[in-house]
């Protein structure tokens, strides 16, 4: 189970090696992605809050990069955060996600990105449930939700 202090050492130190790396030209993920894909997981850009796929949805599955495919949460650690994104307490794996400081836009947050093609996915914050308590608010035009069991 992470922890903040294990991301603050990620972030601080450099994150864990990822499964896979994936490396396309700017032009690929042009052509790859939505639009709206496209300026979150590239530019950095946040979807509006309450109005996307996955912040009301509970489904059983698994949550996918919508870039390169890699597995990044489960289901069963999704959890209703009240902020207007999809939220989740722990990653699928201790290498699914990669952290970055951020301080743009005037605040101190860690960004949390897919490990292995680098896309922008959301922040971590140190406020979510016990016993973690991770919350990783995380924008859904960036994951695509499969079915458990489906590749």
């Amino acid at each position: 189970m992470l922890r903040w202090i294990d991301i603050l050492t990620f972030a601080r130190y450099g994150n864990p090696e990822p499964p896979q790396r994936l490396e396309r030209p700017d032009a690929e993920w042009q052509q790859q992605l939505t639009p709206a894909q496209y300026q979150v997981m590239r530019r950095k850009a946040t979807e509006p809050p309450y109005r996307n796929a996955y912040c009301r949805s509970y489904e059983p599955g698994r949550y996918h990069c919508v870039g390169c495919g890699s597995l990044l949460f489960d289901a069963a650690t999704k959890y209703h955060a009240i902020s207007g994104w999809p939220s989740f307490t722990q990653p699928a794996a201790r290498n699914a996600i990669r952290y970055h400081f951020d301080d743009s836009h005037h605040m101190q947050r860690m960004e949390a990105m897919c490990n292995c093609c680098a896309a922008h996915l959301g922040h971590v914050f140190p406020d979510g449930p016990a016993p973690a308590g991770l919350r990783y608010c995380m924008n859904s035009v960036s994951m695509e939700r499969r079915a458990t069991g489906s590749l």
